[in-house]
């Protein structure tokens, strides 16, 4: 991100005007040099205040009212900021655009509307002065005269939503703190050398060379197994380690703002310096300006700066300029339209291919009808009818349905579990063939249903409403059609038809490779349906290793379970995944006991899915889903580590985390380091903070 343009009216001392930093209109400087006088550090706050948006800038060390200009009017700051694609989020989908923020006279932040923009170009697209929190997200530092550091007390786990305003604290407050070097330069270590880590071994190698080079810093033992950074920086001369600390600042903040990029030091992104000749020696200033300018190679810098020590600089940083990203040059989508007459298929939410569409294609197209398919929205003119397929119940799905009728109105027939569950596909549909061309993707998998229905009752399962009872709806010929030796079978319990040992017998004669998507109920196996199973090549979606699929969506008779398991003979290199469902009617007591069951099956991992309620069907029941011991069994449940998939119940752990925050009106800290120990470490705080927004809901409940 590069900062272009910036107006400014009724600031306190630069009053109303603007300032550019593009050259020919596609390019800046690298060094913007603005002279010491307080109207130069009040425009470093301008920047900084503005670019913070409407979220950072009211948490700012400063009354930002000290900004405006001593009359009724409110200040007002707009500015322009080009985005690089490759690195950052591109609000509206450009790359050059502007925004804008007013500060009253109470101090209040706030956007402008579209309406009260007085200087960017009418052609510039302009987006909410709110940056967000996410730490990569528009990128920029600011650095004060004096700068004072962390000893001990600095947060590495990003605790703190608003962490990323401390990267500019310093240019509103001499006792903002910046980085503890020490701590820092230990954390880099550990995971360039101990670890290996791409992007902290380059910043650890790029700092060692530039620090000696520049600043007379002893680094040799640096990229060593061992190195006592605290012996270290206690030995650097005071006048070093001033120098040093805005440099290990800043590369602390990169590293930690771009943790998915090799090399955070090469990206762009702008500083703010209000007096940085007060860091080091008048003698060594230009060494330092150097080694920032080495260290950071497209970073625009502006710097508030005496003539004196701007005169005694290289040269060579006036001709270093930045090219500045333009938005691409994009085609004008043509509004959609089909020929008169053609059946539009809308996919609404399926995982995998949805079989009524592929059954209402061939019906359509034997009669001569045009079928085009289209994934959740499509909004196209000239169609003659839509069919709309909903799987599942949730909001998104709903929300986007609504958009559909009003859209096609009459035109749309919706149907799917999602939003009907008694609906039917007429007689004359269902017995149709799939159409696959419909999914080329597929390939040689075949895809559909040799049984339908469950004799059981489960209260959370739509099957007995939606399928009825168990019965044979196709055979293996009619599924199996030439070239096509794989199998995803659709089946609600395939175990629970009579015949079911005679099916299993036809799929191992047949070499067929089997995808049960449904898993199969472990409860109904017995020896002889378990050995041909083992006969069975059981295997993933994708058909690219042997998986074997079971359910266990309660703790009913664990010990039968583990009997049955052990008559398959599955040993640890086996893939045997179950699928367990949460938020239904288990406590955490339960769920813990259920998965510490699997963690002793050999060979077993977990599945978590969320219960999520139809129309008319029960409500979850989590009133009682902790007890006294809830701390206890978390700390079971963290413990319990499976071999593979945990990403899956990590969706398990956030769900536990905001039940627990609005029982007990606290975040649970154990787990929320445990969701955090290896994934997106920088959203810590941001998580932290939406848990306290439970918590205090959950207070204001607990005080009407």
């Amino acid at each position: 991100m590069y900062l272009l343009h910036i107006y400014f009216e009724n600031s306190r001392w630069n009053g109303t005007g603007a300032v550019s930093f593009t050259r020919n209109g596609n390019e800046i400087p690298k060094w913007t040099f603005l002279s010491s006088a307080p109207s130069s550090r009040e425009l470093l706050r301008l920047i900084a205040t503005a670019c913070a948006g409407t979220r950072l800038s009211p948490r700012l060390p400063y009354a930002s009212q000290r900004l405006c200009h001593k009359s009724f009017r409110p200040l007002q700051v707009e500015f322009i900021l080009a985005l690089h694609p490759a690195d950052e989020v591109l609000p509206l989908g450009a790359t050059v655009w502007g925004s804008g923020i007013r500060v009253d006279r109470e101090g209040g932040v706030r956007n402008l509307s579209s309406k009260e923009y007085r200087f960017l170009p009418s052609d510039i697209p302009t987006h909410l002065a709110k940056t967000g929190l996410g730490q990569s997200s528009l990128f920029f530092l600011g650095y004060g005269p004096r700068l004072k550091y962390h000893d001990g007390t600095d947060d590495f786990d990003f605790t703190d939503p608003f962490f990323r305003i401390t990267r500019f604290h310093s240019l509103f407050s001499g006792h903002a703190l910046i980085t503890d070097p020490v701590e820092s330069l230990t954390r880099i270590h550990y995971r360039a050398i101990r670890h290996g880590r791409l992007a902290p071994t380059h910043a650890l190698e790029r700092l060692s060379h530039l620090l000696k080079s520049h600043l007379g810093i002893d680094t040799r033992d640096w990229m060593e197994k061992e190195c006592d950074f605290r012996r270290h920086w206690l030995g650097l001369a005071p006048w070093q380690q001033r120098a040093a600390l805005p440099v290990l600042d800043a590369v602390r903040h990169l590293l930690g703002g771009y943790q998915k990029h090799a090399r955070p030091l090469d990206l762009p992104g702008f500083i703010l310096l209000d007096r940085p000749d007060r860091f080091c020696t008048e003698r060594l200033f230009p060494r330092w300006v150097e080694l920032m300018d080495l260290l950071f190679p497209q970073i625009q810098f502006l710097m508030t700066v005496p003539d004196q020590a701007r005169r005694r600089l290289p040269r060579g940083l006036l001709t270093k300029f930045h090219r500045i990203p333009m938005s691409p040059d994009r085609p004008k989508k043509k509004p959609a339209r089909l020929p008169r007459g053609t059946i539009l298929l809308l996919d609404v939410d399926s995982k995998l291919p949805n079989l009524a569409l592929m059954k209402l294609s061939r019906y359509f197209k034997e009669q001569g009808r045009r079928v085009v398919l289209a994934r959740r929205q499509a909004f196209v003119a000239g169609v003659e009818a839509v069919y709309a397929s909903a799987v599942f119940y949730r909001p998104s799905t709903q929300n986007l349905v609504n958009k559909l009728r009003k859209y096609y109105g009459d035109s749309l027939v919706v149907g799917g579990s999602g939003t009907d569950v008694c609906m039917r596909l007429p007689k004359e549909v269902e017995q149709q063939p799939a159409d696959y061309t419909l999914y080329p993707d597929l390939g040689d998998r075949a895809i559909g249903f040799i049984t339908r229905g469950c004799p059981f009752h489960c209260p959370f399962c739509i099957v007995p409403l939606k399928e009825g009872k168990v019965r044979q709806v196709a055979t293996f010929d009619e599924l199996l059609t030439p070239g096509r030796k794989k199998l995803i079978l659709l089946d609600d319990n395939i175990l629970a038809h009579p015949r079911a040992e005679d099916l299993f017998q036809e799929m191992a004669a047949r070499q067929v490779k089997v995808n049960f998507t449904q898993t199969l109920d472990l409860r109904l196996f017995t020896p002889e349906k378990a050995r041909l199973l083992k006969r069975i090549h059981c295997s993933n979606l994708r058909f690219t290793r042997r998986v074997y699929h079971f359910s266990l969506n309660d703790n009913r008779n664990l010990d039968e379970l583990r009997h049955k398991y052990q008559m398959f003979g599955f040993g640890s290199r086996d893939n045997v995944e179950f699928i367990c469902m949460y938020g239904f009617s288990t406590t955490l007591a339960e769920d813990v006991e259920r998965f510490r069951f699997l963690r002793s099956l050999p060979g077993a991992y977990v599945f978590v899915q969320q219960y999520l309620p139809i129309p008319g069907g029960p409500p979850p029941k989590t009133t009682n889903f902790f007890d006294q011991r809830a701390d206890e069994f978390i700390d079971q449940l963290v413990r319990i580590m499976f071999p593979q998939n945990m990403k899956s119940m990590e969706r398990y752990y956030r769900w536990v985390s905001r039940q627990y925050a609005r029982t007990f009106g606290r975040p649970h800290l154990g787990l929320v380091d445990t969701i955090f120990r290896y994934n997106r470490r920088q959203d810590r705080g941001l998580y932290l903070a939406r848990m306290a927004n439970l918590s205090g809901h959950r207070a204001g409940l607990a005080g009407a």
